[in-house]
């Protein structure tokens, strides 16, 4: 049989790989932040000085999670146009972007690593420009999806940069995690 696809065939499509993208993604963003000892009350962390523009910390998990579902929107819809040109190295990159993101807490609340962590985000904003402009080809709106991605990571840029500009210091500092008693 020759006959495209009926529009709710395309959806139904695109449902199903959401149905599967959106939790992996967020899944595998909670997990990186989990492991890595993401958050303001990590005892390093709390000792840096915060730049001028840093969000309150319930922010982070907040926008964390609805671009992660954006995330995974935006895959699902790209992995459901299937027969478009271009879709393997859409994917490709967009996996390649995801594990540079997952990358940066370790880097940055695991190993207190800002010098590192600045490079990783670097390289990652390089990788959501090339994933959105690769979506673009296949599905538009994939990759206006990513947009809000991108103006985060962008401001997560200029907060690592300055963090480390105002820390340099603390900068593959080791802490134990143990408390300091002091006793009067």
């Amino acid at each position: 049989m020759n006959s495209l696809a009926s529009t709710w065939q395309l959806r139904a499509g695109v449902i199903r790989w959401a149905l599967v993208c959106v939790p992996v993604v967020l899944f595998l963003g909670i997990l990186a932040g989990a492991l890595s000892g993401s958050g303001a009350d990590q005892a390093w962390f709390a000792a840096l000085r915060k730049p001028a523009g840093y969000p309150p910390p319930a922010a982070f998990g907040l926008v964390w999670t609805v671009l992660y579902i954006l995330m995974g929107i935006a895959l699902a819809m790209v992995l459901s146009a299937v027969g478009a040109r271009g879709r393997r190295t859409a994917v490709i990159a967009f996996l390649v972007q995801l594990a540079i993101n997952l990358a940066w807490s370790p880097l940055f609340f695991g190993a207190h690593q800002m010098t590192w962590a600045l490079v990783c985000i670097l390289v990652m904003d390089v990788a959501v420009v090339a994933t959105i402009v690769l979506f673009a080809r296949i599905r538009p709106l994939a990759a206006w999806l990513l947009v809000p991605y991108l103006v985060w990571i962008l401001f997560a840029t200029y907060l690592n940069y300055a963090f480390l500009r105002d820390n340099r210091e603390m900068d593959g500092v080791k802490t134990s995690g143990a408390m300091e008693r002091i006793e009067f």
